[in-house]
């Protein structure tokens, strides 16, 4: 079998690392290097800087099309790739999807954040054939994953990315016969938005924090705590002795705009220390 991955965000380099450890790949295709952080600079996704390590060649494509050349390669999985596959590719190859849920349950762009958001007690990962429908096609391989109390998208993430090793070894080794997936209990983990960072401190204390949780260590969600913007980082219920409180929570890890990420008690300092 020749195979080669289509990856760009953090999951995708993982299973590419992984995958890599013991097959061959030919190429890894992934999006163009794009600006990144407060200084905007031009950056290598993180999929194309594993791939350069490891001597993978590097394909970078702002649109896929007809002039796509598979090289005489088989079967491409497709990991956090962040861009839909032309239905007229999709015949060509063997296209397989690592998708970090249940499926049919958090079909779409975020489905661990959305997940830690509903708080789900449980998610997984699911191996699929790539159809033209998003997050639709025929399943050749699910496990589930618990979320524990304290697990953000960082700890979630890195647990996708070891099971779905697992689950393609099985799959590529053709142990797996393909399923239908069920329309029923399907749900759709929307792209994040701006929105979706805002932290309402009159919002439940348990949705705060699992808004918080979804958002970490990646993005992070941000409120306003007397007069200051913040971004939260962690956070956990609130204790009679907390030094930082908002919204029934105690501000564990807390980053002021402009500055690096922090603890609260060094925050606290901080202000104390400038005289507010």
């Amino acid at each position: 079998m020749r195979l080669a991955v289509a990856a760009t965000a953090p999951l995708g380099a993982d299973v590419l690392e992984r995958l890599a450890a013991v097959h061959d790949i030919e190429f890894l295709l992934t999006r163009p290097d794009r600006a990144r952080g407060r200084g905007r600079k031009v950056g290598a996704p993180p999929a194309k800087e594993v791939a350069l390590r490891l001597g993978i060649p590097v394909r970078q494509h702002q649109r896929l099309d007809e002039s796509f050349s598979f090289d005489g390669v088989d079967t491409i999985v497709v990991a956090a790739y962040g861009a839909l596959i032309p239905e007229s590719l999709l015949d060509k190859a063997g296209w397989l999807n690592v998708h970090p849920s249940l499926l049919p349950r958090w079909r779409g762009a975020a489905p661990v954040e959305r997940a830690l958001m509903a708080g789900d007690s449980e998610t997984g990962v699911t191996i699929h054939r790539t159809t033209a429908e998003l997050d639709a096609g025929p399943i050749a391989a699910q496990r589930s994953l618990p979320i524990g109390p304290e697990d953000d998208a960082g700890v979630v993430y890195a647990q996708a990315g070891a099971l779905a090793a697992e689950l393609l070894e099985d799959v590529l080794g053709g142990n797996a016969e393909l399923r239908p997936q069920p329309e029923e209990g399907a749900t759709y983990a929307e792209r994040l938005t701006a929105a979706d960072r805002r932290l309402d401190w009159s919002r439940p204390p348990e949705e705060l924090l699992n808004r918080i949780r979804a958002l970490s260590p990646h993005i992070g969600a941000r409120g306003e705590v007397d007069g200051r913007t913040l971004t939260v980082w962690r956070a956990a219920p609130a204790r009679p002795d907390s030094p930082l409180v908002a919204g029934g929570l105690e501000l564990v890890e807390v980053q002021p705009e402009g500055r690096r990420r922090m603890s609260a008690e060094e925050y606290l300092r901080g202000l104390r220390g400038s005289g507010e």
